[in-house]
């Protein structure tokens, strides 16, 4: 596989240009619940009162085979499982209760199947940006496909996460033998955590971040290191046309704002005199942040960022929810 950073007509803060038979890839949003975030928990500076119902966006991707006239199809996050009483942490449904109100339908699986596809015959890979309770969905519903999540992720099931409760980890929500993780992030000091299943990628750099994945090898589908939020957090970068990307960035924030600049991360009171935030380290999670921020400034109009819980650009892009495409 070819090493951007080797290419003589790679910006390291641009973009790549897209190569002489470039491969694009084809997404669109897709529902997978409801929740309520108090602002007071996310932002600096909130209004206190303040309580706004969100989605848990999840995300269907088609990439296109020149040796099948069946695309391979990928969902990158499963939302909020349909049946609340499926989570089995008792610290998860406390933790829900702090989200009402709480919409489990439309979820994922009603929403591919609104356009037609079976989550049990057509889905070939599922991407999970992380393992909190609002993006895991039910995988029971996709028992053919390959989950890939960030390295570290089977270890944090099983033992919990660094900074991280415990009790509020869906141990076991992920099937052992269809689940791979990506390699461990090169200087890590978490390789103890890393599966021994593992794909066979490798860790480069695309523009302003600094460990991506090139998932197909062809430039068309990127997964993104995107640290900070809880350990094997991951993101994607998704080649949409000649000059258009999609930014597809989860958890690594709660608010736009935070994003464009308006606010910062918020702190609240934790108990027991400690602030806490909605980031398990966040050092990283600002890191993050800026990495995103410098790539929307390096490479303008051409790509559009969407997070998990974007309620702005998901009322204002009703018309590119599935089954209609945004590209």
């Amino acid at each position: 596989m070819e090493d951007l950073q080797q290419r003589p007509d790679h910006d390291r803060q641009g973009l790549p240009s897209p190569a002489p038979n470039q491969v694009y890839v084809n997404v669109s949003a897709l529902n997978g619940g409801f929740l309520t975030l108090p602002e007071r928990n996310f932002v600096t500076d909130p209004d206190p009162e303040k309580g706004t119902t969100v989605p848990s966006m999840c995300f269907l991707i088609e990439h296109p085979e020149t040796s099948s006239a069946k695309p391979t199809r990928l969902v990158f996050d499963l939302g909020i499982k349909r049946d609340l009483t499926k989570y089995v942490q008792l610290a998860t449904h406390h933790h829900i209760t702090t989200r009402q109100p709480v919409y489990s339908s439309p979820d994922a699986r009603s929403s591919l199947l609104s356009g037609g596809l079976d989550p049990a015959k057509d889905i070939d890979y599922v991407i999970l940006s992380h393992i909190h309770w609002d993006h895991i969905g039910l995988p029971s519903d996709y028992p053919n496909s390959k989950f890939i999540v960030g390295s570290g992720t089977l270890y944090i099931l099983e033992n919990g996460a660094p900074y991280y409760p415990h009790d509020r980890i869906e141990k076991g929500s992920l099937p052992a033998e269809q689940t791979t993780e990506l390699p461990p992030i090169p200087d890590s000091d978490r390789k103890h955590m890393a599966a021994t299943s593992q794909t066979n990628h490798h860790w480069q750099s695309i523009s302003t971040l600094p460990n991506a994945v090139d998932f197909f090898g062809d430039g068309s589908l990127w997964i993104i290191d995107a640290p900070g939020h809880i350990h094997g957090h991951i993101n994607a970068l998704l080649r949409v046309g000649p000059d258009k990307w999609v930014y597809l960035g989860g958890d690594c924030c709660h608010d736009r704002r935070i994003i464009t600049g308006e606010k910062q991360i918020g702190h609240y009171d934790g108990g027991h005199g400690r602030l806490k935030c909605a980031h398990a380290e966040l050092s990283k999670a600002q890191k993050t942040i800026e990495n995103i921020q410098k790539l929307i400034d390096a490479n303008g109009e051409a790509v559009e960022w969407i997070v998990a819980h974007d309620w702005e650009w998901a009322s204002a892009n009703q018309n590119r929810f599935f089954p209609r495409w945004m590209y």
